[in-house]
């Protein structure tokens, strides 16, 4: 079973970026502890992280017919990505949006996700945790789907 993980615009500056909103694990720590959490569940994991739209939307185009679940932080495009959202929606797999803050309690414009009515669901606010319980939750997921 393969699941995807995709990073929006600028979580590659995790650890760096806001730690005192995001916290200091990388976004290399965070595929490490997805890996071998990955490795405990007996899943394959294929991760992607751009800073561009087109790039996040191609990479689950390319996996539609191979993929059994994914996992999504959106990150900015969450208020504004319509061609992310539209992609979500073609899947025929559960997906679910992930944050590492509870984007609810910030800044008023980031309260509302455009990617939130496309997903299975949503996990936010638990840091890399939040990941950690997508990729539960989306494995559960695809299992109880191949029945």
């Amino acid at each position: 079973m393969k699941i995807l993980v995709l990073h929006g615009p600028n979580l590659n500056l995790f650890g760096r970026r806001e730690p005192h909103i995001y916290g200091t694990t990388t976004l290399a720590q965070i595929n490490e502890q997805l890996a071998a959490l990955a490795g405990e569940l007996g899943v394959e994991l294929a991760t992607l992280q751009s800073n561009h739209e087109g790039a996040l939307v191609d990479f689950l185009h390319e996996h539609i017919d191979t993929a059994a679940g994914a996992l999504v932080n959106p990150a900015g495009l969450t208020q504004h990505g319509v061609p992310l959202h539209d992609a979500i929606k073609a899947m025929p797999f559960p997906v679910l949006e992930i944050h590492m803050s509870n984007i609810a309690a910030r800044e008023t414009w980031r309260a509302h996700s455009i990617i939130s009515p496309a997903v299975k669901g949503t996990i936010q606010g638990l840091g890399p945790q939040s990941y950690l319980l997508g990729l539960r939750g989306v494995v559960s997921l695809a299992s109880a789907a191949k029945g």
